[in-house]
């Protein structure tokens, strides 16, 4: 695709602060919700700060050449939830996920040596274009559910379908404003409009909530009200994460040979089930950004950035990071792949983890909002994929079943649990999808098939 801004461009301080603030709106509610999900008085701000920091390490090792955020990665959920659950005290199992990110960490650092002495070569042999590109759409695609769940937050999910009521369909008010004033902004703006599309379209979408909010007050309806000014009322100026090594500190001398195996056991598996992804995402963010990245800056670094970014992460933050969705879709939509972008928003992260103000009013923006936004970012990156896809040839009955294999499974949900392992659908279509591609890529094509006989 064409890009305003390609990866060595630096834009204008003003200009600089205002795509970096777009790209942290882009990935803040995913980051802060591992924490929040896994609960245990993990902080958001401490997430925040781990992510910012594990991107910028990121950045160093892929040598300022790979634009994208790391945030807290979902994969790692129920490794974090067996760290506490096995945790002899709180405070061991603050010191469980610290030493569950190094061991997922040291498997990227393992994979990256045994990459950097074999090459990439063998990786696209495993993983050509028709089985990543459906990957990459099953990675937007399984995300959807999430968009349109946002967007209906506040309708009343109901199996078969969702019973709208006041409340829901002032929600759904909300996210569409904000969808369609992403859409305008980007395909009709002009200049500065075009590049911050999430911006325009987030404060459009939260004017809309606070004016149902406000008029919901003041007529007592419960049921306009969107968003919770509530939380401003203990708010704190200025405040030190609470950085999860601070309490891992206390929690070392009760953690014992047994349970460390316990954490291996829980992390080290999801880290090869994420490393797939890993190459899925990088290939995605590959054809955006018209670069191969696997070759430049290389998979060897980009899995170091991974890994030692997780590590590095998970210190300060607790969540293990992983290469953002929401940040590539951001990096497609305005065509802003500057790296400086990406490490300003790093910078910007860390910074504002530490101000009640500005961590409190982020956190008021309405799921519904967002949806809105995650409905497009969710929607490039499925689309993406269906791009990588278009050079091959689909009138061929081997390429038509690998992706037809990766596609059904991945939309239909096949998550396998096995023991503490949990395989997701991206997983799970991935490994058929190679698997079916390795059995059928023997078979020469048709058109060729003819020529010999």
């Amino acid at each position: 695709m064409k890009l305003t801004y390609d990866i060595k461009d630096k834009p204008k301080f003003g200009q600089l602060l205002i795509f970096a603030f777009q790209q942290l709106l882009a990935i803040l509610a995913a980051t802060i919700a591992v924490p929040s999900i896994v609960g245990n008085g993990m902080s958001q701000s401490a997430a925040l700060f781990g992510a910012g920091v594990g991107t910028i390490v990121y950045l160093l090792f892929t040598k300022f050449r790979s634009p994208v955020f790391l945030g807290s990665s979902f994969a790692f959920l129920g490794s974090m939830f067996a760290a506490f659950a096995g945790a002899a005290t709180a405070e061991a199992g603050y010191a469980g996920i610290i030493l569950g990110a190094f061991f997922a960490g040291l498997v990227y650092v393992v994979i990256a040596i045994i990459v950097k002495v074999a090459g990439v070569k063998w990786i696209d042999k495993l993983m050509p274009a028709v089985v990543i590109g459906p990957t990459v759409s099953i990675i937007g695609l399984s995300l959807a559910g999430n968009a349109v769940g946002d967007t209906l937050k506040f309708a009343a999910n109901e199996g078969s379908g969702y019973n709208m009521g006041l409340h829901g369909w002032v929600g759904l008010i909300c996210a569409l404003v904000t969808l369609f004033v992403v859409m305008i902004c980007s395909v009709f703006g002009k200049k500065m409009a075009k590049l911050i599309p999430f911006i325009i379209g987030i404060l459009a979408g939260y004017l809309v909530a606070a004016i149902f909010t406000v008029i919901g007050t003041k007529t007592g309806n419960e049921n306009l009200m969107v968003i919770d000014f509530s939380v401003f009322n203990d708010m704190k100026i200025f405040a030190v994460p609470d950085f999860t090594f601070l309490t891992a500190a206390k929690g070392f001398s009760a953690v014992d040979g047994k349970y460390i195996a316990t954490i291996a056991v829980a992390y080290v598996p999801v880290a090869f089930v994420v490393f797939a992804e890993h190459i899925a995402d990088h290939k995605n963010l590959s054809s955006v950004i018209n670069k191969e990245l696997l070759e430049d800056p290389g998979l060897h670094r980009t899995l170091l950035g991974d890994g030692v970014g997780s590590m590095v992460g998970a210190v300060f933050g607790g969540c293990p990071n992983t290469t953002y969705g929401e940040s590539v879709g951001c990096v497609a939509i305005t065509g802003n792949a500057s790296i400086v972008t990406i490490l300003t928003t790093a910078i910007m992260s860390i910074v504002i983890s530490f101000f009640g103000p500005f961590v409190t009013f982020l956190s008021t923006i309405p799921a519904c909002v967002m949806g809105g936004v995650c409905i497009t970012l969710y929607g490039f990156i499925a689309v993406s994929g269906l791009k990588m896809i278009q050079k091959v040839d689909l009138d061929q009955n081997k390429n038509l079943f690998v992706v037809a294999v990766i596609l059904i499974t991945g939309i239909g949900g096949m998550t396998l649990n096995i023991g503490s392992v949990t395989l997701t659908e991206i997983a799970c279509a991935l490994i058929l999808g190679i698997i079916t591609n390795v059995i059928l890529s023997k078979k020469k094509d048709d058109a060729v098939e003819e020529k010999a006989e």
